[in-house]
């Protein structure tokens, strides 16, 4: 990925006037993989509120993890008559036809958190090889030796391998110096918990529970790790995962996990929302979105893109998530008697 780009921290986008005067009667429609995890929930929040400042109206559709159900869900939206189209694609290697039919209509396309490798889509979402470094970064503290299990993303989301690249160059040192040993690593269909629970009961059964610590690439692989381990006595070995959702902070404050990864949600779907509005306001094909860059895709496709910055969240900062409003501090401390701040 293009580092000058990504590494910078990235301010959310500000409808200019000219997009605001048009975008008072469009219709901007999301389709969703699916809602199953917690953090969407918060996206379409953020989404609508930027929606609604700017006189456009939100519809959406949930594909509930279908690639062909997201494929008719896009072409109903058009039907509908969107103006714009954000989606979070359930399959990146089957959203193509999707992404035809819009451009057909002249409809633009912003590519949700997930990749879609095509020119004409605008990709934003978080640096996922950082976060990726920033998992790998808050377990290796916590356990610099041992057997190291790699609970990865989906197999058709490509931010699975983004995550998957960056945890490997923090790791690579101790790898390479015998000091940590990848015993097994697995993708997690759908990213379901789940998913991620049965295969790391595979995974400690094939290893005799020698295993010193996961890297769990998003806290529900997380959660489902957590509660594989749990059921062996083994809980409160590191676990990593990503996206601040409430019951993995709630991990963190109890020990059950050593970070989540927080990606404010709730700047993601603002940006996206914006960005989609300017993009419909566009005559002339000119726009300049505020804060964006060409970037490169691994296989050489370039693309407009935003990236914004995440925070690793640890027992040591647990009162950032509070003093920002992302959770309460009685849902952070839940179950915690001698935690860390704030819930000591």
């Amino acid at each position: 990925m293009n580092r000058s780009i990504i590494a910078a921290a990235i301010a959310v986008v500000g409808l200019n006037s000219a997009a605001l005067a048009e975008s008072h009667g469009m219709t901007v429609g999301v389709s969703w993989s699916n809602f199953q995890e917690e953090r969407w929930k918060t996206d379409e929040a953020a989404i609508k509120e930027a929606l609604e400042a700017a006189g456009a109206t939100y519809v959406s559709a949930d594909a509930q993890s279908s690639s062909s159900k997201q494929l008719s869900d896009v072409e109903s939206l058009i039907a509908q008559g969107v103006d714009a189209l954000i989606i979070l694609a359930q399959d990146t290697a089957a959203i193509g036809p999707a992404v035809d039919a819009a451009a057909n209509e002249g409809i633009p396309v912003v590519a949700y958190d997930r990749l879609i490798e095509d020119p004409r889509a605008f990709y934003l979402t978080f640096d996922n090889v950082e976060v990726g470094r920033m998992q790998a970064r808050a377990v290796l503290a916590a356990k610099p030796e041992g057997n190291y299990v790699m609970i990865k993303g989906s197999p058709t989301d490509p931010n699975a391998d983004f995550l998957r690249g960056g945890q490997q160059e923090i790791l690579q040192a101790a790898i390479d110096s015998g000091a940590i040993k990848i015993v097994d690593e697995a993708y997690t269909d759908g990213w379901l918990p789940a998913n991620a629970q049965r295969n790391m009961e595979q995974i400690l059964t094939a290893n005799d529970n020698k295993v010193d610590a996961v890297v769990a690439s998003n806290d529900g692989t997380a959660g489902g790790s957590v509660a594989a381990l749990t059921a062996q006595g083994m809980e409160g070995i590191p676990v990593s995962g990503q996206d601040g959702d409430h019951a993995a902070l709630n991990r963190v404050a109890l020990g059950t996990q050593t970070v989540s990864v927080w990606k404010d949600a709730r700047d993601l779907g603002k940006a996206a929302a914006e960005i989609a509005v300017e993009l419909a306001s566009d005559e002339d094909g000119k726009v300049e979105i505020a804060g964006a860059a060409p970037w490169t895709s691994p296989s050489g496709t370039e693309m407009d893109a935003m990236f914004l910055t995440p925070v690793p969240i640890t027992k040591d900062n647990l009162s950032v998530v509070v003093d920002a409003g992302w959770i309460t501090k009685d849902a952070l401390c839940q179950g915690v008697t001698d935690g860390p701040a704030p819930c000591n």
